[in-house]
Order: structure tokens, then C-alpha cells, then sequence
């Protein structure tokens, strides 16, 4: 691919000048209070589509946030790119944990991004990856080397389910007919360990309420002889994890892939710093189910965690109240074979069968999706690894992740599509964290490497 490094050089800043701005855009899918900003910032990534090259960009209303839709045929015979990427964010909160505004960028020096890292929400989740790919085309079409046909889909609901998605999906396959589907959402090991995304774990979303009493009750007056949601809701939520932190839902792990031991040490092989990642968490020891590393369960082992939980007064000062109702949102990551709409009814049945007399439980399911493996024989696979090797001058390392894209098992059902995970972004990158940031090198290196996928794609397929 000639002339990339020349071309990021000359147009560094502008690139990065471009992202700050479309940062800035508080793009938040789930607070309606933002709405207006989602919208501000789809017709962003059409102005950017445009500008990269696009010969089409269109918005396609949804009943819930815009998707952004762009296509680049320059050869019918030639193979397609579907690149998938979103545009919306998480929210911000809590805001007085961020040392700087999220939606100020700003771009600070820290230890693993020396050449410095832009800060502010979004920036590697997804805004800033997603973007590598809008300025990747901008160089393969400014110099003559696109070599196969591209189409973007740029969605604004990733972080809230994309439930709209399935229906433009299936309403639209043949304008998103593809020969592989390219995302990067994902991160890798090390900034000197490339890595490509191999699997992702499936998710399974619900909100739980426990209430008592009709009312907020007088905890002097009624405490000990009235049942306390609060009180029940901890107890029940502890009861969901045994003394060796195993999911204590039945049948839970009855379709849990076991890998061999073979498998095991492959990934085993990946570097790990055991004492830096406690260290960069503030964590005294690692935690997590009996008999697997730290890695394994972050990546190959289901997990069920509390995401938030509230009830009651959490106002300043005191207020003795036994709380008429109390609340948790929770998350159950899940392995591939595990069903999510199977993972929810389990989950529904256990948690009402456990609840105690004195008050009642109401789950509600929010969305989900589907673990993901991606074969490493395919041809999509080896050009990404061919990609990486040119630009890091390594051979990237297979790797599960931990993570959940719900949409990428719902694209090879329904384009018949196999996806290629190639994520710039390190763990470390905070994002859905306060301080999300993105390292400039990672940003640039991605834009660099994505050219090469598209040359060794093509020519391994024609």
C-alpha cells in the first residue's frame, strides 16, 4: 500500500482535529435528553462519508436513532466490505469522577500512550474506531487505491441493544449483500502484542424489582416486622454466586463450551502482567470462579454481575426509611451455545422462585444477544493477520474477548456474512469508564492497517 505513512503524516492533525470534533457531540442513545445530539451526530458521519469518498450516503429513520448508510462501488466483480461501526455513546456518569469534561476533548501524555491519548467519552468506544475506518478510505480513494467495493453501516443504538438494527438488517439485505463484514470495536493485547478478536461473549440484560410494603415506612415504627426489599434484594442477589463464584442459576452452565486444555495453553501464551493489571485497577488480588485464570474468565466463562442497584433515600444526611420497593440492574456475559433469550427465562424462573413471602418480584428483560467464534482459516482472517503483520511488523495473537457486539451472531444469520473483529484500542482505554480515551498511536496505527486488510482481502479472494 503505497504511500500511507507519507499521507498520515501530512494530514495527522487534521485527522485527529476532525475526531476531537465529532467527540464532541454528546451522542448518549440511552437518555433521551440527547436525542436531538444523536441526530446531530448521523449527520456528522454522512458529512464524513461524503467527504471520504462515498459516492452514497443516506440516513435511514428507525423507531429509535438514524443509521447512517454509505456505499463506494467502483466494480461489481469486485468483493465487499460491510464495515458495521456506531456512533452513539455511553452515558457520561458519574460526571465528577471524569478529570476532564467527556464531551471537552483534550489530549494528554499518560504511561502507554507517550505520543498521547485523546480523553473524553466515546473516543475508543466507538467513535474513534469506527473513524479510523472513514479516514482509511479517505486515503485509498485520494490515492487511486481502493482496490475492491466498501459499503458502510453506521448505527446509533450499539449501546442500547440495537433493536432497530435487526429490522433495517433484514429490510435491506441485498443492499448490504457483503463478502465479509469488518468492525472495529473491539481492542487488542499491547500496543506491541497486535491482536485479532476471535470471540465474543453473548449478553443477556435485565432490571429486577422487589417490592414490600405500599409505602416508605418509618424503620424505628416498622423495622423487624415488615420485610425490608433492600435487605432481601442484597440477600437474593448474594445468593446467586456460590462459595467457588459459580452462577447458581440452574441448568445455567448446561450448554457451556468447555475448551480442552489444548486450547487453554494456546491462550495461555498470550502476555499477561498479573501484578500490572492489579495495579492499574487498584486491586489488592484478582477475583472470579474457581480453577481459571484471570484471562479465561474475563473471555471464555459466563458471568452474571450487578451493573446497579438502588432503593430507598441515598440523599444527604439520614432518613430512617424501610423502602417500599427496591431495584438492580444486572448483566449475565455469556458464552458461545448459551442462548440468551433461554439465559433470560432461567434467570426470570430462579430469581422468583427464591424470593421470600412478604414481597413480590418483578423482572424486566432488556435486550441481549448472541456469543460470536470466529474461524482463524478463513480468508478474512488471514488477510486481517496479514494486515497487522505488515503494519506492526508482527504476527497478531488470536484472542477471545470479554466483550458483547450482540449484532455480529445477527449478521451471519441473516447476510450470511462471517465478521473480522480488528480492534485498535487497549483495555486500559477505560471505556464505558469515567476517562475514556483513545491513544493518538492507536488511532493513527489503525488507519494505517485497515488499507492493508482491504488489498490482502481482495487479492486472496480473486
Amino acid at each position: 500500500m503505497q504511500n500511507i505513512k507519507e499521507y498520515l503524516t501530512t494530514n495527522k492533525e487534521r485527522f485527529i482535529n476532525e475526531l476531537i470534533e465529532f467527540l464532541k457531540i454528546p451522542s448518549v442513545s440511552a437518555d433521551p435528553a440527547f436525542s436531538e445530539d444523536v441526530i446531530t451526530a448521523s449527520k456528522a458521519v454522512k458529512k464524513s462519508l461524503l467527504d471520504a469518498g462515498c459516492d452514497t450516503v443516506e440516513i435511514y429513520e428507525t423507531d429509535g436513532h438514524p443509521i447512517v448508510y454509505g456505499e463506494k462501488i467502483i466494480n461489481a466483480d469486485l468483493p465487499t466490505i460491510l464495515v458495521y461501526g456506531h456512533y452513539d455513546v455511553q452515558p457520561a456518569d458519574p460526571i465528577d469522577l471524569w478529570d476532564s469534561p467527556p464531551f471537552e476533548p483534550i489530549i494528554k501524555k499518560t504511561e502507554l500512550h507517550p505520543e498521547g491519548a485523546v480523553f473524553a467519552r466515546g473516543a475508543c468506544d466507538d467513535k474513534g474506531q469506527m473513524y479510523m475506518h472513514v479516514k482509511a478510505l479517505e486515503f485509498m480513494v485520494q490515492t487511486n487505491q481502493l482496490p475492491c467495493n466498501v459499503k458502510f453501516m453506521i448505527e446509533g443504538e450499539e449501546e442500547v441493544g440495537s433493536n432497530n438494527l435487526a429490522v433495517f438488517v433484514a429490510n435491506n439485505k441485498e443492499k448490504l449483500a457483503n463478502d465479509i463484514i469488518l468492525i472495529s470495536d473491539t481492542g487488542m493485547i499491547a500496543n506491541d502484542v497486535p491482536s485479532i478478536t476471535t470471540g465474543l461473549r453473548g449478553l443477556s440484560y435485565v432490571e429486577v424489582e422487589v417490592t414490600g410494603p405500599n409505602r416508605d415506612l418509618h424503620s424505628g415504627l416498622y423495622g423487624g416486622a415488615v420485610a425490608n426489599p433492600i435487605n432481601i434484594l442484597t440477600k437474593m442477589i448474594a445468593s446467586l454466586h456460590d462459595e467457588n463464584n459459580r452462577i447458581t442459576i440452574p441448568v445455567f452452565y448446561d450448554k457451556v463450551e468447555e475448551l480442552s486444555q489444548k486450547e487453554r495453553a494456546e491462550m495461555a501464551k498470550a502476555p499477561f502482567d498479573l501484578e500490572g493489571y492489579q495495579k492499574a485497577l487498584h486491586i489488592k488480588t484478582v477475583y472470579g470462579e474457581k480453577g481459571y485464570t484471570t484471562n479465561e474468565r474475563n473471555s471464555i466463562r459466563p458471568t452474571l454481575d450487578v451493573n446497579g442497584i438502588w432503593g430507598g433515600y441515598t440523599g444527604e444526611g439520614a432518613k430512617t426509611v424501610i423502602a417500599g420497593k427496591a431495584y438492580a440492574k444486572i448483566s449475565m456475559r455469556l458464552v458461545p451455545n448459551q442462548d440468551w433469550h433461554e439465559i433470560t427465562e432461567l434467570f426470570t424462573a430462579h430469581f422468583e422462585h427464591i424470593a421470600p413471602e412478604g414481597v413480590t418480584v418483578k423482572v424486566t428483560p432488556h435486550h441481549g444477544g448472541q456469543g460470536y467464534v470466529t474461524p482463524i482459516d478463513t480468508i478474512g482472517y488471514k488477510a486481517a493477520s496479514k494486515a497487522y503483520e505488515t503494519a506492526f511488523g508482527k504476527k497478531p495473537i488470536p484472542q477471545r474477548s470479554g466483550g458483547s457486539i450482540p449484532i455480529v451472531a445477527l449478521f451471519e444469520k441473516e447476510l450470511k456474512s462471517k465478521t473480522i473483529l480488528m480492534g485498535f484500542g487497549l483495555d486500559s482505554d477505560a471505556i464505558h469508564s469515567p476517562n475514556e480515551h483513545f491513544g493518538v498511536w492507536n488511532y493513527l496505527k489503525g488507519i494505517e492497517t485497515i488499507p492493508y486488510f482491504y488489498e490482502y482481502f481482495t487479492a486472496m479472494s480473486t
